[in-house]
C-alpha cells in the first residue's frame, strides 16, 4: 500500500491518512473515558479541468483499493493503544 502517512493530532485533523492512488481513507480519533474511538472516512481525489476536488462515491474500478485501504485502517486502529487519556 502506497504512503501511510501519520498526520497531526488536533482534533480537526485526521489522526493517520492512507493513500493509494486516488483514493485515500483518513482515520478520526475521539477521546471518551472509556477510551479512543476510531472513525474512517474515505474519498477519492480527481480532477475537475484544473481544480482537484474530492468525492465519496467509488467506481468499480476503486472499489478493491477501497478494501484493501479499509483493511489497513483495520489493522492500523487496532494496533492503537486502548487506555484513555490522562
Amino acid at each position: 500500500m502506497k504512503n501511510q502517512t501519520p498526520v497531526s493530532k488536533s482534533n480537526s485533523q485526521p489522526v493517520h491518512k492512507i493513500r493509494h492512488g486516488a483514493v485515500s481513507a483518513s482515520i478520526w480519533r475521539q477521546e471518551n473515558d472509556k477510551g479512543p474511538l476510531f472513525n474512517v472516512t474515505f474519498q477519492r481525489s480527481y480532477k475537475d479541468g484544473d481544480t482537484w476536488k474530492n468525492s465519496t462515491s467509488f467506481g468499480r474500478n476503486n472499489l478493491l483499493v477501497v478494501s484493501l485501504i479499509a483493511a489497513r485502517a483495520f489493522e492500523w486502529i487496532g494496533n492503537q493503544p486502548r487506555q484513555p487519556k490522562r
